[in-house]
């Protein structure tokens, strides 16, 4: 949310029951160059507001969201790590625009100092760097860039939430802008870097979470070019005849490219997606959930684990199960039904679409 937002403690009291779980209040690019001095104070109120709150209700403070600011250098995130006094310990973090080597150190730096310093009963802050600059990007210098910034992030592992992906900014480089027809992948320089991003900072042993870009659209008030590919069965399953008009609702509001692009987010390894509209919210939540034959499937693999067998045919009859080759997957997805849950057998995650939430978008 921009920071100049008026609405955004009461915004995060509101949304919080429709399982919004993270908010980052934005100073960057969300807000013009000569609002920032604006947008700083705003930050203050609202976490002042958001204290005030959980000092009233301190039984629902463990349920507020987590909060994060998104700063525009480093310097104005020493300059309000000091100006927020005690309203800081509201925050879980700081999010670090357009990271590069020669910022990275800054960034991480006032976070351990602060961190060393920070009294004993505060919570830990910690950072998430966003790729998002051109030596990311650029092939010539992608993959030093990347290596060094791995490096960097190894001397600070402890406070490195996730790595996110700044997609909208890498397409700027190029002049593009993805259609609502298409995903993220599709354009092929920024495919290109986010499969090196992938392979850099998602590797097992690494154990960084590598979250997705934006997706831009919550209405679509133009013609589609491209056949949509939602699948209409899931929907009628859930809802019955009614399905049909919610994936139409989703269809006409271009959310369907959001599901496809979740989807194949998931399928990269990447996990959990910056959000820009309340309309994403559960739709991206949904996505994330653990399908059961996934969840039957990762729980068989971990438990045969034990050198009796190589291989097993899944619960399901359509699959074979190798244990080596899918033991890092199957530990994942586990991971992931510990967050998101697991679907009943018989649902889609159409199913966690409230019935009468496209009335509301």
């Amino acid at each position: 949310m921009p920071a100049t937002r008026p609405s955004v403690a009461e915004d995060i009291l509101k949304l919080k029951a429709s399982g919004l779980v993270t908010v980052i209040m934005d100073l960057e690019d969300a807000i013009g160059d000569g609002e920032v001095d604006f947008a700083e104070e705003s930050i203050v109120r609202h976490l002042a507001f958001l204290s005030a709150y959980a000092d009233n209700e301190p039984e629902l403070r463990n349920s507020l969201p987590l909060l994060f600011v998104r700063v525009r250098n480093p310097e104005q995130l020493q300059q309000l790590i000091f100006r927020l006094g005690t309203l800081i310990t509201m925050l879980t973090g700081f999010v670090f625009p357009k990271f590069t080597l020669e910022n990275g150190v800054e960034y991480f730096e006032a976070i351990a100092d602060y961190n060393s310093s920070r009294s004993y009963s505060a919570p830990v802050l910690y950072g998430m760097p966003i790729l998002e600059s051109a030596p990311v990007i650029y092939r010539e210098s992608r993959l030093d860039t990347l290596l060094g910034i791995r490096d960097l992030l190894g001397e600070y592992r402890e406070y490195v939430l996730n790595v996110r992906i700044g997609a909208t900014d890498f397409s700027s480089l190029f002049g593009l802008r993805r259609s609502p027809d298409i995903s993220i992948y599709d354009l092929t320089p920024i495919r290109d870097c986010i499969s090196d991003i992938i392979n850099v900072f998602g590797r097992v042993e690494e154990g960084y979470v590598v979250s997705g870009p934006v997706w831009e659209y919550f209405a679509n008030k133009g013609h589609r070019v491209l056949r949509p590919q939602l699948r209409q069965t899931p929907f009628e399953d859930t809802y019955g005849k009614q399905g049909r008009e919610i994936r139409n609702h989703y269809i006409t509001s271009a959310m369907d490219g959001l599901f496809r692009e979740v989807l194949l987010d998931k399928e990269n390894g990447i996990v959990g997606k910056t959000i820009i509209h309340p309309s994403h919210l559960r739709p991206v939540q949904a996505m994330y959930t653990v399908m059961h034959e996934e969840y039957v499937d990762a729980l068989s693999i971990v438990e045969s684990n034990d050198g009796s067998r190589g291989v097993f045919k899944s619960e399901y009859y359509n699959k074979m199960n190798e244990i080596k080759p899918h033991l890092n997957w199957a530990k994942r997805v586990l991971l992931r039904s510990q967050i998101y849950g697991v679907l009943h057998e018989q649902q889609h995650f159409v199913g966690l679409l409230p019935e009468n939430e496209y009335t509301h978008v």
